[in-house]
């Protein structure tokens, strides 16, 4: 899947996680059993995987800096996010607002 553009971000309705990182990164990769299992346990939240990077526009617009970086929007407005968890619980308040 091509990475979405800002706009089709900002016009996604309901919940999304936007999930910045990178396929090598260890902290991703420590980060991702705690990730894949709040996305499991929330059944309406959609979930988008974006490969970040030095030119990809979309983390950028999101001054995304440090990976991994986790941003909830809910109807094209961010509500929670959460940089480099260092455990599980540091997702499930990311819904709560």
């Amino acid at each position: 899947m091509a990475e979405p553009t800002r706009a089709e971000v900002d016009a996604l309705s309901g919940t999304t996680l936007l999930e910045f990182g990178a396929s090598w990164c260890p902290i991703c990769q420590a980060a991702r059993p705690w990730i894949d299992d709040f996305v499991r346990a929330a059944a309406q939240l959609r979930h988008l995987r974006v490969e970040d990077g030095k030119g990809r526009p979309l983390g950028r617009s999101f001054r995304v800096k440090l990976w991994p970086t986790l941003i909830v929007i809910r109807d094209g407005q961010e509500v929670g996010r959460t940089v480099r968890p260092g455990d599980a619980s540091e997702l499930r308040g990311l819904l709560s607002s």
